[in-house]
């Protein structure tokens, strides 16, 4: 059985930090992409971070400069650091894993910046 789990989720002021992370199972993780998407009420599910099997990084426009995806084959994780957080980055967050073949979501995790 597949299962991605998240934490890390929170309230937190603008301009303050979260680290988000995300641990596979039931997957040969270092097979796949790896993503973060985030889903803000009203809105469409929105792609923010990957980073390939191949080590290769990409952003969102809207992240670049404040976020960093990172992985670790070892541990089966993913995991999305969160810097100068800002009103409009309130979200559920999803990790992604992707191969050609298939997909798996994770459950989401809540991240609410607010003063």
């Amino acid at each position: 059985q597949v299962q991605l789990v998240e934490s890390g989720g929170g309230l937190v002021q603008p301009g303050g930090s979260l680290r988000l992370s995300c641990t596979a199972s039931g997957i040969i993780f270092w097979l796949y992409d790896m993503s973060w998407y985030r889903q803000a009420p009203g809105k469409e599910r929105e792609l923010v971070a990957t980073v390939t099997r191949g080590g290769t990084i990409n952003y969102a426009d809207s992240v670049k400069g404040r976020f960093a995806v990172s992985r670790d084959n070892g541990g089966d994780s993913v995991y999305l650091q969160m810097n100068s957080l800002k009103p409009e980055d309130t979200a559920v967050y999803y990790c992604n894993a992707k191969t050609l073949v298939e997909e798996y979501w994770g459950q989401g995790t809540q991240a609410t910046v607010s003063s």
